[in-house]
């Protein structure tokens, strides 16, 4: 573990996909992921997870070039032919700090991914020019550009073509009270709201082009961590197979200094892991207010 992990940091968010080996190939390939680990989805991890039928799934770990502890796993699962990204609570996008944003259509032209958001900038949000694109597990990646930090956070530039997950996005039906749980539940901080034509929510529930929703950041100091997005009404549950991970955006692990010091009821007790994103250390995971499911890892114990 380096200087890297501090209480907060995202160390990597769990992707779930039909077809694994043609996902490596556009993680690894196209956006330039280094692949560090590999094999079945143990039934203790599973079971920590609370999804216990995801056991001896097919696995992957990327890792970006940059060399950050920050981790994408994706993990084999079939697709439900129902799911429609954006329109559930959960964990709605992973944001990648990236290099060349606009370079970025080109390069995954004949990829698996589909570029829902071509490169631009947004109002009100000159920090950085996004670019949102959708896995073939329907997943949700922004691929960011920093452009300056915001005048409350600081935004990390990409030290490879292709980062790290510097912020992961939650649709949630209640934004003030999820905040309020990420705020008193794991010692983070409240940052700016934004209110702006979003055009990702607008574009799958069919609403104006105006139509203005709000956001708000968590974060610690001045990290960035989760950002809590107001959903519609017509949002729904995340629905999946009983027992089974998610579908696409289905986990988020995030480091905290001291499992025992946080009030919370963890799915199985901590446990230490081995591997690339555990390092010998405890982890345990949680559900949130949205229903998602939170990984924590211990780093200050």
């Amino acid at each position: 573990m380096s200087n890297y992990l501090t209480h907060g940091r995202i160390v990597g968010g769990v992707v779930t996909t039909p077809d694994l080996n043609a996902a490596l190939a556009d993680y690894h390939e196209r956006l330039g992921l280094e692949l560090v680990d590999h094999g079945p989805l143990t039934a203790d991890l599973a079971a920590s997870w609370g999804c216990p039928r995801s056991a001896g799934a097919k696995t992957a770990t990327l890792q970006p070039k940059s060399g950050a502890h920050c981790f994408i796993r994706l993990v084999e699962a079939p697709l439900p032919a129902d799911f429609r990204p954006t329109r559930t609570y959960g964990w709605a996008a992973y944001e990648l700090t990236v290099q060349d944003v606009f370079g970025w259509p080109g390069r995954l032209q004949g990829s698996g991914f589909d570029v829902v958001g071509p490169p631009k900038a947004l109002e009100g949000l000159p920090y950085f020019i996004p670019m949102q694109v959708l896995g073939r597990g329907r997943e949700m990646i922004y691929l960011n550009e920093v452009a300056e930090n915001t005048p409350t956070s600081d935004l990390p530039k990409a030290n490879s073509l292709t980062d790290h997950i510097f912020i992961v996005i939650l649709a949630t039906p209640n934004r003030e009270a999820t905040v309020q749980w990420y705020e008193h539940l794991l010692q983070l901080d409240v940052g700016s709201s934004y209110t702006l034509a979003y055009s990702m929510i607008n574009n799958a529930f069919g609403l104006p082009k105006d139509h203005r929703s709000t956001i708000t950041m968590v974060q610690k100091g001045r990290l960035p961590i989760v950002e809590v997005d107001d959903y519609p009404e017509s949002a729904t549950v995340r629905s999946g197979p009983e027992g089974t991970l998610p579908p696409a955006n289905a986990l988020v692990t995030l480091a905290v200094n001291d499992l025992d010091a946080l009030p919370l009821e963890y799915i199985e007790a901590p446990v230490r892991r081995s591997g690339p994103v555990y390092g010998g250390r405890r982890a345990a995971t949680v559900r949130g207010p949205a229903g998602e499911l939170l990984e924590l890892l211990e780093i200050g114990r």
